[in-house]
């Protein structure tokens, strides 16, 4: 029988991967889709891939498609997401959503005892540590789709526990590698776009840019893999072929390369545990030539350090970081910050919320929003200045 899929985040760029992927696949069966704002694209998803029940996270969004579309049902608000997520009966959720917006469909999930194929690195940097106690409890697994987890997955596959020393993540340093502070103070919206590998969304290239990413990356690696923050590190590798390695006790390193495409992650973690064909060229080391590996530079790209820090402490600051972050992202992207005071806005939330232990998920939400009001305070602040 087919594994029933369900993909959160569908017009993404994940998500239209997942799409070309599954139409090349027998052994899956899509049963939903979801956007946040864009129903004329997912609506036209549906229709194209026979889908019967889609929904919209934005209220407005989801209320023009049911107009505009009558061939199946719409469900909208973050209500609607976990509904879809709950009444699916899928086998596999894909959650290639974009933010914290994605922790509530990925409790719904796991609640439910449905595996997770997860691309929303939040959902376990904001609440790694209930997450992972809930897919324990039902016995869900969480498949990786990031390319660099998907990779320390498999170099994983076959270890024995306690033989690996180390775990490293690779970062291509994103448009600014090797730049300085001074450099970087009157950097453009367009000149952090404008990431040298990946083509990606513009939250998400810019956390390249400012390595945040990589940090929500460390972060995440924690909880998925049980790894001490003290046996992870970050080496900045330009050409993107090394994509992570583990360091084992033996002092062998194992690494996982292949050219950057997406593709590989996504159907490596929708047909997990099997390995279907994949369209892609195979990697000719010859004309790769030369694969370099440099150290990051943590004082100017704050916002890794930072990460760092509060994935050290634990808690709610990891919640408070990834707030604060996306209101910051935001405001740099619409022209009200300059790249630098990125970092700036994170470290004023983290100086002025209060942070501690997770209780419930409600204490999540809490710590979400303090973080929110404190980075738009010191936005609008400056903004009048």
């Amino acid at each position: 029988m087919p594994r029933r899929l369900l993909i959160l985040g569908s017009t993404g760029s994940i998500g239209t991967q997942a799409l070309d992927i599954v139409a090349r696949s027998e052994e899956l069966e899509l049963v939903g889709l979801s956007a946040q704002r864009s129903w004329e694209a997912v609506v036209a998803q549906a229709r194209e891939h026979g889908v019967e029940r889609i929904a919209l996270a934005d209220a407005d969004a989801g209320a023009r498609a049911a107009e505009a579309w009558t061939d199946g049902e719409v469900l909208s608000g973050p209500e609607g997401l976990v509904r879809l997520v709950v009444e699916s009966e899928a086998d596999l959720v894909l959650n290639a959503l974009v933010g914290s917006a994605g922790l509530g469909p990925t409790v719904a999930a796991l609640g439910e005892g449905i595996d997770l194929a997860l691309a929303n690195k939040e959902s376990l940097v904001v609440g790694g540590e209930l997450v992972n106690q809930l897919a324990e409890a039902t016995g869900a697994q969480i498949i990786p789709v990031d390319s660099e987890h998907s990779a320390i997955h498999q170099l994983l596959a076959g270890e024995e526990p306690g033989v690996v020393d180390r775990i490293v993540l690779t970062a291509s340093g994103g448009p600014f590698r090797g730049r300085t502070a001074a450099e970087l103070r009157e950097v453009t919206v367009a000149q952090a776009l404008a990431h040298p590998t990946w083509a990606m969304g513009g939250k998400i290239t810019i956390d390249s840019a400012t390595l945040m990413n990589k940090g929500l990356e460390l972060i995440e690696a924690h909880h998925l893999f049980g790894t001490p923050y003290s046996q992870l590190e970050v080496i900045v590798h330009p050409q993107s072929i090394v994509h992570s390695m583990i360091q084992l006790c033996d002092g062998s390193t194992l690494a996982h390369l292949g050219y950057p495409d997406m593709r590989v992650p996504i159907s490596y973690g929708l047909h997990y545990p099997e390995r279907v064909d994949v369209p892609l060229r195979a990697l000719d080391f010859a004309a790769v030539g030369t694969l370099s590996f440099e150290p990051v530079d943590s004082d100017t790209f704050a916002c890794l350090r930072l990460a760092r820090e509060v994935g050290i402490a634990g808690g709610t600051a990891p919640c408070v970081l990834n707030a604060a972050n996306e209101v910051a992202v935001h405001a740099f992207l619409s022209g009200r910050l300059r790249f630098l005071e990125i970092a700036e806005v994170i470290q004023h939330a983290l100086d002025t919320v209060e942070t501690g232990m997770i209780h419930a998920f409600e204490t999540l939400y809490r710590a979400d929003r303090a973080a929110r009001d404190a980075a738009h305070e010191l936005i609008e602040e400056r903004a009048t200045a």
